[in-house]
């Protein structure tokens, strides 16, 4: 794997190339080129590599445990069953705690090296998976790096893994508003295309509150927002299929949010012990009937209709 130096100077700036963080880095002869471009070399390699990707959508959310994950492998499942001819990829951007490998099934899998880059871990006949999870020695090794580092393996996550023809490429995020985001974001624009995202909450006001710096930060960014999901907003119990609300939206949760914001809001998913369940094993979840099987199909066709594949 190429590194990043910790703290690269920036190509756009007077010391980039001459820094002593510039030692050793595979860039540095082009950013101390006097004619050297303005543009980041690495965002002319994700350009090209991502020229066969039709369409990108950031799976965000300003808070942890919202359930990005979950909602990523969801709308992976059920758009690859309901478009069977079409291509789906899913890249795990959250680098200090990946979980896509777990939750799809394919843990234990190794990616391999080819002529033309990293070939993604196959899921199903029309889904592939690139994560950090499948370069660790073991799933408990913990990731201790600053963010360049971070930066730079999410350059090569976009520029050197061989997604193929792709309908759709999920990007599965860490929460916050920082180093992951703006790097993928700055690699993702296009002059031609918007970057689109799709933010994720749960019903508390504690949620609703860092959701809407999330709101904020795309707006800055020009990231096109597709609409909020609002997650785990009821509890259905497994044995008598009732209803209950664990999570009080004492603010009108995001229906309310998005009405204030002039955001679309795409629906609610119930929190559901079988998919909790199945999460954990990794199993296909369209197999489950149930309230949020059946409000995962509206909110698909909510995204679809914004974002078409």
């Amino acid at each position: 794997m190429q590194e990043e130096p910790e703290n690269c100077p920036g190509v756009g700036t007077e010391s980039a190339g001459f820094s002593s963080a510039c030692a050793g880095c595979p860039n540095q002869q082009i950013c101390s080129d006097p004619n050297k471009p303005t543009v980041d070399p690495g965002k002319v390699l994700v350009d090209e590599r991502l020229k066969t990707v039709k369409n990108k959508l950031l799976i965000l959310s300003g808070k942890g445990g919202v359930g990005k994950s979950t909602v990523t492998m969801l709308l992976t499942r059920y758009l690859s069953k309901k478009f069977p001819d079409k291509n789906f990829g899913v890249l795990d951007l959250d680098i200090c705690g990946p979980s896509q490998p777990r939750i799809l099934g394919v843990e234990n899998e190794q990616v391999h090296m080819s002529g033309s880059g990293w070939s993604p871990v196959s899921v199903e006949d029309n889904i592939c998976l690139m994560s950090i999870g499948f370069l660790l020695s073991s799933c408990d090794d913990a990731i201790i790096w600053r963010g360049p580092k971070k930066n730079g393996m999410i350059r090569q996550f976009l520029s050197e893994v061989d997604w193929g023809n792709l309908d759709l490429l999920l990007l599965d995020t860490p929460p916050g508003t920082s180093d992951e985001h703006l790097s993928a974001t700055s690699y993702l624009k296009s002059e031609n295309e918007k970057v689109k995202a799709l933010i994720v909450t749960t019903p508390p006001e504690v949620s609703i509150i860092d959701v809407r710096k999330e709101i904020s930060f795309c707006k800055k960014q020009g990231i096109e927002i597709v609409g909020v999901i609002e997650n785990m907003s009821e509890f259905v119990c497994e044995h008598c299929n009732q209803s209950s609300e664990i999570f009080p939206a004492k603010s009108g949760g995001a229906a309310a949010m998005c009405q204030d914001l002039g955001v679309n809001f795409l629906g609610s998913l119930p929190l559901d012990m079988n998919i909790a369940k199945a999460c954990d094993k990794g199993e296909d979840i369209t197999q489950f009937k149930g309230k949020t099987v059946e409000a995962l199909e509206h909110v698909c066709n909510s995204i679809l209709s914004s974002c078409p594949i």
